[in-house]
């Protein structure tokens, strides 16, 4: 089973949702609505985890859209269920959330920094509930193209907003859910944004300067060092096909996991690592 950006609520969650109970919930005058309502979400007793859950992250134009495709399809060709998500949106709502965000317009639209982490943890936390926990629950490997770190370089050190109160907005929305592994495919910020095409073009390299992006990227580095346990570096400046390889030594790395991917270097598609590759900076 493999599952690659999820966007609609579809399934029990569509149409007439039935709470719990087997009551159903009624709109105005009595009507019995169409739902669904909230999304049904898995309760704090509920909430281990029999899956994995690896997140990659970098400046923009690292090559991560690019490499986290080629990890889903590679672990997917090896037998594994695995589901790939990206940050913002993966959601009904989360991809509204995203258009906002990430609008590259003549103007654009102007948010503060404060907005933009709300608007990025808004997404992230429907995207979690209604996805990523799911997932994890039924045992699958989740690949998220950036996550709550990404909101720590953005708006924490790029936009240079407290990181201790950036952190507990992060842990609200994620409920404290942690990946195992987080990936770092690191590029210059040159190489990055040199790699980025017109229509590839985001709000925030529309319009944010490079000192913004230099602190992004040391933001990121800095996270890395001083959690060495969960972060590895990769050299994205390398040819696609290594960058991959080094990607998936990784996955076959962490416990658990690596033994169901082990010998199962899927053949997947290579790519250029910058085109089509980045639309997700928060």
């Amino acid at each position: 089973m493999s599952e690659a950006y999820p966007r609609a609520i579809s399934g029990e969650r569509a149409g007439l949702w039935r709470r719990p109970d087997g009551l159903r919930s009624r709109g105005a005058e009595g009507r019995i609505g169409r739902g669904p309502g909230y999304t049904p979400v898995v309760e704090a007793r509920e909430r281990g985890t029999k899956g994995w859950f690896v997140t990659l992250e970098g400046p923009d134009g690292s090559g991560k859209s690019v490499q986290s495709e080629r990890l889903r399809a590679a672990a997917a060709a090896a037998g594994h269920d695995v589901v790939l998500v990206r940050e913002p949106g993966g959601t009904a709502g989360g991809e509204r959330v995203r258009a906002i965000l990430l609008d590259a317009g003549p103007v654009g639209i102007r948010l503060t920094q404060r907005t933009d982490a709300l608007l990025f943890n808004a997404a992230r936390a429907q995207l979690v509930d209604e996805v990523i926990r799911p997932a994890l629950r039924r045992g699958a490997l989740v690949i998220s193209d950036r996550y709550a770190d990404s909101t720590l370089a953005y708006q924490g050190c790029g936009g240079q907003l407290p990181l201790d109160e950036l952190r507990s907005v992060v842990g609200f929305a994620t409920g404290g859910l942690r990946p195992d592994r987080t990936i770092l495919i690191d590029v210059p910020v040159e190489v990055g944004l040199a790699r980025k095409t017109a229509a590839e073009t985001t709000r925030f390299e529309a319009h944010f300067d490079r000192a913004f992006h230099e602190r992004v990227r040391a933001g990121f580095l800095s996270f890395a060092a001083a959690e060495p346990e969960r972060w590895v570096v990769v050299d994205g400046t390398a040819p696609a096909d290594d960058v991959f390889a080094a990607l998936w030594g990784v996955l076959a790395g962490i416990p658990g996991l690596g033994p169901r991917l082990a010998g199962r270097l899927a053949a997947a598609p290579a790519g250029d690592p910058g085109r089509g590759a980045e639309r997700t900076p928060g």
